[in-house]
């Protein structure tokens, strides 16, 4: 059985690890192969926000709309990263934006 997966910077990645998680912490460059290697094999991957604003926003739209492997987006310990706005969102989604 394969473990949920947190990406992000090594000081949160310390704490999901300790959680039981398994952690990558990609170079800059990496991260969107990253997140695509880890939805092949994990049942769940978490994303910090910071390293989230570091993909492509249509990129970004696509991981979190797939049903398999759920993908979210969590805050990092650092904080400095906010949170995407998950009814505008959902609204986009929906097509229902005004």
């Amino acid at each position: 059985m394969s473990l949920p997966v947190y990406i992000g910077d090594e000081v949160s990645a310390a704490g999901f690890r300790l959680a039981g998680l398994q952690v990558i912490t990609p170079l800059p460059g990496d991260i969107l192969s990253s997140i695509r290697r880890a939805c092949e094999q994990a049942p769940l991957v978490l994303i910090s926000a910071e390293t989230a604003q570091q993909i492509d926003a249509t990129a970004l739209d696509e991981l979190l709309a797939g049903m398999t492997p759920p993908v979210a987006i969590v805050p990092d310990v650092h904080g400095t990263a906010p949170m995407p706005d998950l009814a505008t969102r959902l609204r986009k989604q929906l097509g229902v934006l005004e």
